[in-house]
């Protein structure tokens, strides 16, 4: 069958269709996406604004006759931190599904966690053990941890790229102080997080799948693609 998943970033907004069958890998067959910062468009009291949401349903509208067009069999669609966190998600999806048809679900953040996990684990392979999986979006910063399919541990907390960026890093380039202190604040909410893997025993191997650890590690000097990260 030929199965559409769309995924509603903070960033960007994303629908690829795969060819999938029973017992054999997902082969991608088209991708179709869109970068729309949601946390660009979040008023003082953490709404999405107007603007934000006509700018979701038009693309999620377009992803679904994209989807269509290409003779998809079903259509799954994801929403994260963006919409999560939004004072006035609930009605975001609402509008969603009014004008488009198409139900978003909400991800929890160990949810979202968990399944990103479960994708390293298939990449991976059970040969691999332990492994610790890292995830920085544009709204939220996913850890998991485990040696089975699913994870032990696996939870999410507010340090996305974007949202540091926009609430901490106002100036270009950044202060000195200014850094100082986003660096005490991530201390500060990871501390309990990460003591939720304390006795988990050690890694074998540590996986970091977005594009922000991408840029970081060509940053620190990795090849582009194939030769570096993908």
């Amino acid at each position: 069958m030929r199965l559409g998943v769309l995924d509603i970033g903070s960033n960007t907004v994303h629908l690829l269709l795969v060819d999938a069958h029973p017992g054999a890998r997902p082969v991608p067959f088209a991708s179709h996406k869109r970068p729309i910062s949601l946390v660009q468009y979040l008023d003082t009291d953490g709404n999405i604004t107007d603007e934000g949401q006509h700018e979701l349903t038009e693309f999620v509208l377009e992803a679904w006759e994209f989807a269509a067009r290409h003779k998809a069999d079903d259509l799954l669609a994801f929403c994260t931190s963006a919409i999560r966190e939004a004072t006035n998600g609930p009605a975001v999806l609402a509008r969603v599904k009014h004008e488009t048809t198409v139900t978003l679900q909400e991800l929890t953040g160990s949810e979202e966690a968990s399944m990103t996990f479960f994708a390293v684990r298939r990449w991976y392979g059970w040969g691999a053990g332990p492994i610790l999986n890292l995830d920085i979006g544009g709204g939220s910063f996913e850890m998991a941890f485990g040696q089975d399919e699913l994870p032990e541990v696996a939870t999410s907390v507010p340090l996305g790229a974007s949202r540091l960026t926009r609430d901490w890093l106002a100036e270009d380039p950044p202060s000195a102080k200014s850094v100082k202190e986003l660096r005490r604040y991530i201390r500060a909410t990871l501390a309990p997080a990460v003591r939720q893997f304390d006795g988990l025993g050690r890694a074998n191997v540590v996986a970091g799948t977005s594009k922000t650890f991408r840029s970081l590690a060509r940053v620190a000097g990795a090849a582009r693609a194939p030769q570096g990260p993908t």
